[in-house]
């Protein structure tokens, strides 16, 4: 293992952050405050609670999954389709870097963006509502994985996409939409029967009740389910990364 190559191309990406500061960190937490304000402080306030926890609370969670996905696949289809527009891939292609090390160093980047922003959302919330967290540990396990996994997911569509307008396609049309719709403002309990068990379909609905069950020891699915399912995504998007790399399957440079 290069460690070097994958400290290199991890630094550079990071880099590219700090040189960003008002679009990768201050505008999604401006974003994000926005909801906290609206939601968690207006409305919030005229809400009577969800399982014994205040409306207000009950969305944060919640809020920092849609950022956190949104980003971490933002950010990382960003950096690696880049360097492909710019020619400045070949390079990396040249070196001796393996297929294993580039998804180290680009995924690395794009998971420690996100976990970052999280945390400073994380600090956000704490000026708008009052909450607490019951179990740090899978608290920070669950924002983790789901950094990683929808990084890998991020990849993905930077190696296959051959256009800017493709690479926000799937963080628009198809991320954002399925967390709102998979609990990020409500318990899927609150919905009529039928559409609890469509709601069950919807993957980002094991993402947020089980980084909800962090917070506060409730959920909406089992907690070893929602583990299961993110690990699931994980591994898929790890196969289908390998099959990209060994088959060449419409990566264009």
């Amino acid at each position: 293992m290069n460690w070097y190559a994958v400290k290199a191309i991890y630094l550079s990406e990071l880099a590219r952050t700090w040189r960003t500061p008002l679009q990768s960190i201050a505008s999604p937490v401006l974003s994000t405050s926005l909801y906290f304000i609206v939601f968690g402080a207006a409305i919030g306030s005229a809400m009577v609670s969800i399982d014994g926890v205040s409306y207000g609370a009950f969305i944060i969670p919640g809020l920092i999954m849609l950022t956190v996905l949104t980003e971490s696949t933002s950010n990382s289809s960003f950096g690696i389709y880049m360097p492909k527009w710019s020619g400045s891939i070949y390079e990396v292609l040249s070196a001796p870097v393996s297929a294993v090390e580039i998804v180290l160093g680009y995924v690395g980047a794009a998971a420690t963006k996100s976990m970052v922003l999280g945390g400073i959302i994380l600090l956000t919330a704490r000026f708008f509502v009052d909450y607490s967290i019951l179990h740090p540990f899978w608290m920070l396990l669950f924002l983790l994985l789901t950094c990683i996994t929808f990084s890998l997911l991020g990849f993905i569509i930077g190696l296959l996409a051959d256009g800017f307008e493709k690479l926000q396609v799937v963080p628009l049309m198809i991320v954002t939409p399925l967390a709102f719709l998979g609990g990020t403002f409500y318990s899927i309990s609150m919905l009529p029967e039928f559409w609890q068990k469509v709601t069950l379909f919807n993957p980002v609905v094991y993402l947020v009740s089980g980084f909800r069950w962090s917070f506060y020891g409730v959920s909406d699915v089992n907690v070893g389910v929602s583990l299961a399912m993110i690990l699931l995504f994980m591994f898929s998007f790890l196969l289908m990364i390998w099959w990209i790399f060994k088959t060449g399957y419409k990566v264009k440079v």
